[in-house]
């Protein structure tokens, strides 16, 4: 060695320190590995009863559709009884 090269030596205290930082580390990423898992489930999970809703309302949506139709159906159907009831009741005050 020269006489000018200054041998540093970590202390015990520096390694401890470094030891507990990376241990720490380590906690933090296995932590936020299973916040990252637990959140893909919730997702997936979610994902799924999404589709099922859209599902559910596709079906709702035809239901609408159809009783829509069907209430026009009817009120068609009322509507020329009414007509034919009215004729009658005509013809029976006019003869």
């Amino acid at each position: 060695m020269t006489a000018n090269a200054v041998e540093i030596a970590p202390s015990t205290a520096d390694f401890k320190s470094l030891e507990e930082k990376i241990l720490r580390t380590v906690e933090l990423l296995k932590s936020a590995r299973e916040a990252k898992a637990v959140a893909e489930r919730d997702a997936s999970r979610l994902r799924t009863q999404l589709n099922e809703r859209e599902e559910e309302l596709d079906t709702v949506r035809q239901e609408l559709v159809a009783l829509r139709r069907e209430r026009e159906e009817v009120r068609t159907r009322v509507e020329k009884m009414l007509g034919q009831i009215e004729s009658l009741a005509l013809e029976e005050s006019a003869g």
